[in-house]
């Protein structure tokens, strides 16, 4: 397909800037088409994407399983809301909960949703059917859990709360991977623990394959409920459905969203029956939650990523890119080695040595789309179909960049 250019990219970019909020600093490119692992802009320029929408294009652009599943479901049934059932939310609520722990789910539009209905569940349950005052959450330093208010007091990122204080009440946190702090906070108002197996915002840190374990243990011992946020490492980001089987263990709830219809918005909270109790008719909605498109593109995923074997592709893949991250990083000053699990990568940087915005710009620049995290990583989240071969174009890309190749005249 040709895009027919009437203005120049330049233009484009200029209009927005006149239009949109100043809360987004996006890159000088505007997109027009991709196909499985590529990205075309105005000027049918063709960038390798390991940026993936954030992680959220699992399958990449254009798969046509996928295309043609929200295609046939547009001229059937968009929405109806959830004052009456649909025939694809159901289909996928019973898909996710035959592949995880949980017995029932929530559908909302994002993951910051998905952690609001978490929390709200958490809270709602101690309260209702515990009948406990418990209402306080601990978290990780460094995590990400949304944009919301709930959300962002949850997240231990204190440059995220700028500007949006006070914030919402009963949020403590201590350091990612420490159970004994984890332990030494919890007291008689504490309804949960709130963490991500694997922290994609703070800089795609993976703890001690023991730390999912030990919370499990402790929200065990002080009957408080352990909540897994997996919107950046659910649906085989990580080369299992969920980054917690892993470690083997089960949370009691767990939020998704990100790569769970491919790029469509969709969000869930899944639970077990048993707190799925602290929620009655009336307590929480979502007026889009569950339409029939989203979830559609949900079950459509889900088979593919099956049918196509992507699990154990993401594995593989993942472990190729992740070992010659590693390897650049015994040859490039300033890299610190690799990080994350599957196709959640990335390299430490030494922000004195390394500007990562430059290398961003200078990987674009060069055909290549990665992004930052945290305060010194590079993220690196391709679609789970990306070959080996386009995997060493990009560690290639990568090098020439770090070695100043790329820069803007």
């Amino acid at each position: 397909m040709i895009v027919q250019i009437t203005e120049t990219q330049n233009d484009v970019v200029a209009r927005a800037r006149r239009v949109m909020t100043p809360n987004y600093k996006p890159q000088p490119v505007v997109f027009t088409q991709g196909e499985g692992a590529f990205l075309y802009d105005r000027e049918q320029r063709r960038y390798l994407d390991f940026a993936g929408g954030i992680a959220v294009c699992c399958l990449g652009h254009g798969h046509p399983v996928l295309a043609n599943a929200i295609a046939e479901q547009a001229k059937q049934l968009l929405h109806v809301s959830n004052l009456y059932f649909n025939q694809m939310q159901i289909e996928l609520a019973e898909k996710l909960v035959s592949i995880s722990f949980a017995d029932r789910v929530f559908f909302c539009n994002s993951g910051a949703e998905a952690n609001e209905a978490a929390m709200k569940l958490a809270r709602r349950y101690m309260q209702t059917v515990r009948k406990e005052n418990r209402w306080k959450f601990v978290c990780a330093h460094h995590s990400f859990h949304g944009r919301t208010w709930a959300a962002i007091s949850a997240t231990g990122q204190p440059h995220y709360h700028e500007g949006f204080g006070p914030l919402v009440p009963g949020f403590v946190h201590v350091p990612f991977g420490n159970l004994e702090a984890m332990d030494a906070v919890i007291d008689e108002e504490t309804c949960a623990i709130l963490v991500e197996p694997v922290q994609g915002e703070g800089g795609v840190l993976a703890p001690d394959p023991a730390y999912l374990a030990g919370l499990r243990a402790i929200a065990d011992k002080h009957r408080i409920l352990l909540i897994l946020d997996e919107v950046q490492t659910g649906v085989g980001r990580t080369g299992k459905w969920f980054a917690h089987e892993h470690s083997g263990v089960t949370p009691d709830i767990m939020s998704l969203a990100k790569g769970l219809a491919g790029g469509v918005p969709i969000g869930a909270m899944l639970c077990t029956e048993e707190v799925s109790k602290g929620f009655a008719p009336g307590a929480h909605a979502s007026t889009f939650g569950g339409n029939p498109l989203a979830c559609r593109a949900g079950l459509t995923v889900l088979k593919v990523i099956e049918q196509e074997g992507l699990l154990s592709h993401v594995e593989r893949v993942g472990a190729h890119l992740r070992e010659g991250l590693a390897e650049l990083s015994t040859r490039i000053p300033g890299l610190t080695g690799a990080r994350g699990m599957g196709l959640l990568a990335g390299v430490g940087v030494d922000p004195k040595v390394i500007d990562r915005a430059a290398i961003i710009e200078r990987c674009r620049n060069l055909g290549l789309l990665l992004t930052q995290a945290g305060s010194d990583a590079l993220r690196l989240t391709p679609p789970y179909i990306v070959s080996r071969s386009q995997v060493d174009d990009a560690l290639g890309i990568l090098e020439r960049a770090l070695n100043g190749e790329g820069a803007t005249p």
